[in-house]
């Protein structure tokens, strides 16, 4: 299977991310999507290929330690609860 993933726009509400590592945090959110789409596959209504505007995944617990590695970690499996399998 190939994945090609690239977030356009990504809105985190509650949270503030340094801009010297803005770029680095969506990378690594993409970089992690991008792994659990290739082991575990999306839903059948994007097997095809999508653009979606819009994404919702469950919540995730912010811890106050956590790094911005931690948190690219977290939202992408977030985002991959809203559309994986």
């Amino acid at each position: 299977m190939n994945v090609n993933l690239h977030i356009e726009r990504l809105i985190v509400d509650g949270l503030e991310i340094d801009p010297s590592k803005r770029d680095s945090f969506k990378a690594g959110i993409e970089s992690e999507l991008t792994a659990l789409l290739m082991a575990g596959g999306v839903g059948e209504t994007l097997s095809a290929g999508a653009a979606l505007p819009r994404v919702e995944g469950p919540s995730i617990q912010l811890q106050p330690d956590n790094s911005t590695h931690q948190l690219s970690r977290q939202i992408a499996g977030s985002i991959y609860g809203g559309i994986g399998r």
